[in-house]
């Protein structure tokens, strides 16, 4: 029974975090489909998942099939004119020479007829949406939930110091301190007060992971032997070395538009940073890359900080998400974009030997990046280590 318990939560958040990310995905090729249509272009499919049909309905309008399918992960938007088989620039090429032996069977609703503007404008639309609903997240989440608090927490771990008395005793990211000595605790604030008037003194900590409950004795030692920048009357406080996930506090609507641009920003700052940290010091930050797999991990275990925590993480998958698929890479937007600005400088779609070669390498680098970083990913949960 109590294993059925802890792998029905665990199989909850893993539901949960599937369906967030597969509406990212959906929402990014709405984008493409939004600004296509915009553009005059004719949407064969917009498809909510893949694999074989289970709904569909065709658009007596604008002929367009709208299809569920049996995998309910992500989607995509066919266009007229693309082709899977091949490049952007070999498709615009094809084009161009068979309007040039038959212009009579031209057709504006074709996606290569249109120029180079207006392909790049389609494109570059599916990161432009991750970017505009990762705003549109905080937004929501700051309405409903309000701001980060710097003055009150939850009794939630978000953080555990390495070789702590908390990460000798096994505390993790997610734990939920439930009571101290006996006393039960219903906030971070009465958790942090108790355990920096315990200097020197055995604790009996309670807490509960995946719906089990467990306990530890655990001695705090001074905060300044873990964390050495305190503030001097700080540093006599007792801690066993964790840090509880902030709580967040209601403000009105128009500060929650001003508190959503500056949150936007600071996720923004984040991934760029990260991103500029594994390019210029990859050795010393490529541990820290992670992909479909971390994120997961990462996701079932900000779920139990609440849903103004979960949201923030969303809307960072979310930029980030845009930004990724704006990289200059063979089978990504930004590799489709590439080779169209390629176009718009030269005058004419590259070569198809250079096309092709860099669809290859750029497919290789790509593939082998993915297998190191779910390799890498598998292997930190097999040990038994947080992504945090």
């Amino acid at each position: 029974m109590l294993l059925a318990t802890v792998t029905l939560v665990g199989f909850g958040k893993v539901v949960t975090f599937i369906v967030m990310l597969s509406i990212l995905v959906i929402l990014h090729e709405l984008g493409h489909f939004i600004v296509a249509r915009r553009n005059g272009v004719h949407v064969n499919e917009f498809s909510v998942g893949f694999g074989p049909v289970i709904a569909s309905w065709k658009s007596p309008k604008t002929g367009t099939q709208y299809s569920a399918r049996a995998l309910l992960i992500g989607g995509y938007c066919a266009m007229y004119g693309e082709d899977a088989k091949s490049g952007e620039a070999a498709q615009q090429r094809e084009f161009r020479e068979q309007h040039e032996t038959a212009p009579q069977l031209a057709d504006d609703t074709n996606y290569q007829s249109k120029s180079a503007w207006q392909r790049l404008g389609i494109i570059v639309a599916g990161p432009g949406m991750n970017f505009i609903l990762a705003y549109v997240i905080l937004l929501v989440g700051t309405l409903a939930f309000g701001v980060m608090s710097t003055t009150s927490s939850l009794n939630v771990v978000a953080e555990v110091a390495p070789n702590s008395p908390a990460a000798v005793q096994g505390l993790k990211v997610g734990d939920r301190i439930v009571a101290l000595d006996g006393v039960a605790v219903t906030n971070g604030l009465q958790v942090t007060d108790t355990i920096h008037r315990s200097l020197g003194k055995t604790l009996t900590v309670d807490y509960v992971r995946n719906g089990v409950r467990y306990e530890f004795d655990a001695k705090p030692v001074r905060c300044g032997s873990l964390t050495p920048n305190l503030k001097p009357d700080e540093r006599n406080w007792g801690c066993i070395g964790f840090a509880l996930a902030p709580a967040y506090a209601h403000v009105g609507v128009v500060q929650a538009f001003t508190a959503s641009v500056n949150e936007f920003g600071m996720v923004a700052d984040d991934v760029f940073v990260s991103l500029g940290l594994i390019v210029t010091h990859f050795a010393q930050y490529s541990g820290q890359v992670t992909g479909v797999i971390g994120i997961g991990q990462a996701a079932t275990t900000i779920q139990d900080f609440g849903w103004g925590a979960y949201l923030k993480l969303a809307a960072t998958i979310s930029f980030a998400l845009g930004l990724f698929n704006l990289l200059p890479i063979p089978a990504l937007d930004g590799g489709r974009a590439a080779f169209i600005i390629a176009e718009l400088i030269r005058g004419k779609p590259v070569d198809p030997e250079r096309e092709g070669m860099v669809h290859f390498a750029g497919f290789v680098v790509l593939m082998m990046l993915m297998v190191v970083i779910a390799v890498h990913d598998i292997s930190r949960i097999a040990s038994g280590r947080s992504v945090f």
